[in-house]
């Protein structure tokens, strides 16, 4: 018998409970046009409605809490005031024919004082290298403390809060983010955690609190709604791991049992934009302990590039970031081999239209 080909970047999945028409995700991306009580904009409204062709949008990293969210005007889940501005953006997305899930964020230490009110948090009193963004510019992160044990039911019922006005805002899953050198990533990997207490530690201290978090998660949304995006390959923001292969294996072993809609990873490579990095990609590692859905991202641009990953097995669907940002047409694009719109960064976070909104489509581009 001939052997089977494999799946098409255009054909179908289904992720959990979500029917995706193709393969093509749409990363979450971070671009600040909301407003400084995180109140989601009507910009927005426009931004992802634009590119409900994706397979699956998942949106930009929206807080949990004020604590968790230091990026400024970031949306995020915490008050009914922000509720209620999500709803129109997710509503226009299912009206064009889209599928569009929040990923929820705790920044933990990469955060600062002015921007969220107090003292940031993290698995151990630790300091990030280098500045984070804030109102009033660029400033020197602080020392965080350690969460506390008795903090840590406070921290889930933030994210089961912030699970169920995702699902009172019309969107139609969650993805926690544990990637990228936040909350749970600092968890989870030995340069960040030096807990002495059950979440630190060994390996399977240092997932705990990450497997609460999903449990939580999905006690509200479904596991068959539930999904996380992790960063195994390399340092990120300063947080990295001396076993990386055996935490991460061991992560995605929980995650299999939870039995989570998709696992999604973010694996720079040495050629990547940002956070490249020579530490070779875990996902062939991760495959074999993980049964679910499999998404990679970080710097694919090309249908080659993107299909060479599903033709070798090694994911099932791809997350396209800021090549989605300059053509909200994307799965059309790559379909025809149409020429892609560059990405301005200069733009990326003006807080107005451009760089955001006014990127052409393919029908606009045919009619000028």
């Amino acid at each position: 018998m001939p052997a089977l080909s494999s799946p098409s970047l255009f054909d179908p999945i289904q992720l959990g409970a979500i029917h995706s028409p193709n393969r093509i995700l749409m990363a979450p991306l971070t671009r600040g046009r909301a407003t400084r009580d995180a109140v989601p904009t009507e910009l927005m409204v426009e931004y992802y409605t634009q590119r409900a062709s994706a397979g699956v949008i998942i949106s930009e990293a929206t807080g949990i809490s004020r604590e968790g969210l230091g990026w400024p005007f970031a949306p995020g889940l915490w008050t009914d005031e922000q509720v209620e501005a999500w709803k129109p953006v997710t509503s226009s997305v299912h009206a064009a024919g889209g599928r569009i899930i929040a990923q929820m964020w705790h920044m933990g230490r990469q955060v600062h004082s002015s921007v969220i009110g107090g003292q940031p948090v993290s698995s151990s009193a630790t300091a990030t290298a280098g500045q984070a963004h804030t109102y009033d510019g660029k400033q020197d992160f602080e020392a965080a403390r350690p969460l506390q044990i008795d903090e840590i039911p406070r921290l889930l019922n933030d994210y089961e809060l912030a699970t169920r006005n995702a699902l009172a805002a019309g969107f139609d899953g969650v993805q926690i983010h544990g990637a990228n050198g936040y909350l749970l990533d600092q968890f989870l990997r030995d340069n960040a955690n030096f807990r002495d207490d059950i979440y630190g530690g060994s390996i399977e201290n240092r997932v705990r609190l990450m497997r609460e978090v999903v449990e939580r998660v999905a006690s509200v949304a479904g596991a068959d709604r539930t999904s996380i995006r992790l960063s195994p390959n390399g340092e990120s923001q300063g947080v990295d791991d001396s076993s990386p292969d055996k935490l991460f294996t061991m992560a995605a072993r929980a995650l299999d049992e939870i039995g989570i809609a998709f696992l999604e990873l973010r694996e720079p490579g040495p050629e990547g934009t940002f956070g490249r990095t020579d530490v070779p990609k875990l996902s062939p590692a991760i495959r074999q302990v993980f049964s679910g859905p499999l998404v990679v991202n970080s710097d694919y641009t090309t249908v080659e590039e993107a299909q060479a990953v599903i033709d070798a097995g090694t994911a099932d669907a791809i997350a396209f970031g800021r090549t989605f940002l300059a053509n909200p047409d994307l799965p059309e694009r790559l379909r025809t081999g149409a020429e892609l719109n560059p990405s301005d960064w200069k733009t990326w976070y003006s807080q107005g239209p451009e760089g955001y909104v006014d990127y052409p489509a393919l029908a606009r581009v045919a009619a000028e």
